[in-house]
């Protein structure tokens, strides 16, 4: 039997990938483009290449992302594919819009550096979205992301060491400042999109070692949803044997959970952890 369509999710996801694409060709045409530099995008690449190319920097973009494009539908999964189907046509679309609309885009800021920084800003928020709901905007996401599933290098890592390839071609044609921006943008911004998607997915491992167990137990079961790990822990000083609650929660959960102990017991013994990746791997 096939799988019945959620037309209200399919509208929704497909209105959250094209805000996503709007918002990264609007960092490359109104920030990247002026400042001439080669920051960790195919549209990098492509700002480079038509210096040599007579044509518009949309086409180039598209050419470059349809190359990547079946690479990454074959390696990283139907789902992934078909989005990013979606926004590799939707980004060059944007840009060509864009060209129409301000035939001459000069620097916003009037400074090579604030484009740069600028541009970092604003594509990490674009493409952090795109990630988080199994996408990419295409180009040098696609091969991030395949350095990411099968080498579990971290996005933004993957990002700056595909990117520093794209970034070193700028020393083709520009001056030796440009060809350090490049290099330094692309370095950030694989911290910054790292950033996002981290703070993003982020959640807390909390330990309690507590005297009211069971009551903290059910809290935790009916009032959080969530589930939880208990463990035998002996403490060194006196040997004597207590329960370890661990539960691991988001944001939210986070701050109920601490209301919670603070009323119920503020004399509990509570470790907290960050947790970025979780992991369950099935019985075979």
């Amino acid at each position: 039997m096939s799988k019945k369509i959620n037309y209200s999710e399919l509208i929704k996801e497909t209105l959250i990938l094209t805000v996503a694409v709007a918002v990264i060709a609007a960092a490359v045409f109104f920030f990247l483009v002026p400042s001439h530099a080669s920051v960790s995008s195919i549209s990098g690449l492509g700002i480079v290449l038509s210096n040599f190319i007579p044509i518009p920097l949309s086409a180039i973009t598209m050419i470059l992302n349809v190359l990547l494009l079946i690479i990454g539908f074959f390696t990283c999964g139907k789902e992934f594919g078909i989005k990013t189907v979606y926004t590799s046509i939707m980004l060059p679309l944007f840009l060509g819009l864009f060209e129409f609309i301000f035939p001459e885009n000069t620097s916003m800021t009037g400074s090579q550096e604030l484009d740069v920084l600028c541009y970092i800003l604003v594509v990490s928020i674009g493409l952090s979205i795109l990630f988080n709901r199994n996408a990419s905007s295409g180009g040098l996401d696609i091969v991030a992301k395949i350095m990411n599933k099968y080498l579990h290098m971290e996005l933004g890592k993957a990002m700056s060491l595909s990117g520093m390839c794209v970034a070193l071609s700028a020393a083709l044609v520009y001056d030796k400042k440009t060809v350090v921006l490049s290099i330094l943008g692309t370095y950030f911004n694989g911290i910054i999109l790292d950033h996002f998607i981290f703070n993003h997915n982020i959640k807390r491992r909390v330990c309690i070692i507590t005297e009211k167990e069971e009551e903290l137990r059910q809290f935790i079961l009916n009032d959080l949803h969530s589930g939880a790990t208990i463990y035998e822990s002996i403490g060194a000083y006196n040997m004597q044997k207590r329960n370890e609650i661990i539960t691991i929660v988001d944001k939210s959960e986070y701050q109920k959970l601490m209301n919670y102990m603070s009323h119920e017991d503020p004399l509990a013994f509570i470790t907290v952890y960050n947790v970025s990746d979780m992991r369950y791997q099935p019985k075979r």
